[in-house]
């Protein structure tokens, strides 16, 4: 009968865990993410990018052969589940951030417990969620970087675990080479700058093993992360492999990327210039998203200050985990605010820190009520009131937060009706069946409003520097291929041989003013 209450406890307590971290991923995305009901829509380009080319995965097409983008296969077929939730909104997208942020917040809660008593961990687990998505880096919601966040957590929970409760005495098991290596899979299909840190995991797990001299076992345990790393590769070698487009794939997700994207070249800055760069970056990077930066770096500090010796091989995984995760991002030269958010895996360490300073003033605080001689039964009725009053004022802290630190809130002002993109379907959707082409920028979103799937390669401008773009744009235009053709702010000559100008819509976006095209066939 013990046994029973006690599984009924904990099952209990399971469900309140679970209530708590749902909720606060949802309180966290309500406000933070463009995807939530509180916005008129998520008008970010490069969301309705990965929107389109999922809708289009999902309706037969070929990403990077049918249509191109540059990003990894599951960003495309998360996105695609999410259209099949909502065709013209971006609720099956808020879905799945929640899904996601549900599982970052487990990981980070699995964190705080490795160092901090469970009912303060749990209480303080949706804070450093909530510092990242306030920044900077988090942006519109529904980035690449964003749908790395939970593999990325999810790794860092593995290696904080092996090296507190396992090293040195045994080496890592199998199992948890194997998902790790699946987590790197993972991110190196969505997006592959990403996978520094994975490197550097793997490489710390080697030299623990190498720090026995136990070569053979760190060969073998390279396989093994590689083996699990393969295993989300096989869908899509399948699906390619069928659709006869292997070497589009590698097109499209590696070269473009690589040489097309980056400056790694040889034609960008030398070593010296580049390590430069990158140091004056990091600085902007830190400065621009302090909210979240303010715990990393005393929370990697005091990680790195634990002062035993059989710390020392922890304390240089720390190390090599930021520093192969900001290289791998930062080293193509390019640099775009939301790159930065995977570097908020780190965040957890410092609400460590804070939660080691409040148990120390509960310790105080517990002394004194024994002092006072306060019965067990009351003591456990201020514990558990004190977890509710504390639950709620975090949840009511962060919305504060987030309504002024984000740079989204202001967004729910806008109203449907007055968003150029209603505008624009308006005058798209009296037609049957419409075709489109979006010119001049990333996806501005009107294949989403309108529910319509690109029918052509480069059914948006791409950033990539390739003269193809252009002149095949220019192409389907001259040939009259697409209905309806959206540009932004500037637009081809030749379009008014085969199109007219059927409306114009001025739009601002942090503080720069575009100017919509939108053009129909002369049928």
């Amino acid at each position: 009968m013990e046994n029973t209450g006690m599984n009924q406890k904990e099952k209990r307590n399971h469900y309140i865990e679970a209530g708590y971290l749902l909720l606060s991923a949802f309180a966290i995305l309500f406000v933070a993410s463009r995807s939530s009901l509180l916005y008129p829509c998520n008008d970010w380009n490069d969301a309705n990018s990965y929107f389109s080319v999922g809708k289009g995965l999902f309706h037969g097409k070929v990403p990077y052969r049918d249509i191109f983008d540059q990003k990894g296969m599951y960003l495309y077929f998360f996105y695609g589940l999410a259209y099949l939730l909502s065709h013209t909104t971006f609720a099956g997208v808020f879905v799945l951030e929640l899904v996601l942020e549900a599982a970052d917040l487990l990981s980070i809660y699995r964190i705080l417990s490795l160092y901090l008593k469970r009912d303060l961990a749990l209480l303080l687990s949706p804070l450093p969620l909530a510092a990242a998505f306030a920044s900077n880096s988090f942006y519109y919601g529904g980035s690449a970087e964003e749908i790395c966040l939970p593999f990325l957590l999810a790794g860092f929970y593995l290696i904080l675990r092996y090296f507190k409760e396992e090293y040195p005495e045994k080496a890592m098991d199998g199992k948890t080479l194997l998902f790790g290596g699946l987590l790197a899979g993972m991110v190196a299909n969505i997006k592959f700058t990403v996978l520094g840190f994975f490197f550097a995991w793997m490489m710390c797990i080697a030299i623990a093993f190498l720090v026995k001299k136990d070569l053979k076992g760190a060969v073998k345990a390279c396989g093994i992360f590689l083996l699990g790393m393969f295993v989300p590769f096989v869908p899509w070698i399948l699906y390619f492999a069928l659709q006869h487009a292997l070497y589009d794939w590698y097109w499209g997700y590696v070269y473009i990327n690589v040489f097309a994207y980056s400056n790694l070249n040889g034609e960008g800055p030398g070593l010296s210039e580049r390590v430069y760069i990158l140091a004056k970056l990091l600085y902007w990077v830190i400065r621009k998203n302090l909210c979240y930066f303010a715990f990393v770096i005393p929370g990697v500090l005091w990680y790195l200050l634990q002062g035993k010796k059989k710390r020392i091989l922890p304390a240089v995984s720390m190390i090599c985990l930021c520093f192969f995760l900001f290289l791998g991002i930062y080293v193509g030269g390019s640099e775009l605010p939301y790159y930065a958010l995977p570097l908020s895996v780190f965040t957890p360490l410092g609400f460590i820190f804070l939660g080691k300073v409040l148990e120390w003033i509960y310790g105080l605080c517990k002394r004194q009520r024994e002092n006072a001689k306060v019965s067990a039964k009351t003591a456990k009725n201020i514990r558990y009131g004190t977890f509710l009053v504390c639950g709620a004022a975090i949840l009511v802290i962060m919305e504060v937060l987030l309504c002024n630190l984000s740079m989204n809130f202001p967004f729910h002002k806008v109203k449907k009706e007055d968003h150029f993109l209603y505008k624009l379907a308006a005058v798209v959707e009296q037609e049957e069946a419409p075709t489109l082409l979006n010119i001049g920028c990333l996806d501005a979103g009107l294949y989403t409003v309108c529910d319509i799937v690109p029918t052509c390669q480069w059914f948006q401008t791409q950033t990539v520097i390739m003269d193809t773009v252009l002149s095949e744009q220019e192409r389907y235009i001259r040939e009259g291929q697409i209905q309806f053709v959206l540009a932004r702010d500037s637009y081809p000559d030749v379009i008014f041989e085969r199109y007219e100008l059927a409306a114009e819509e001025d739009w601002t976006e942090n503080g720069q003013d575009f100017t919509y095209y939108l053009f129909r066939r002369k049928d």
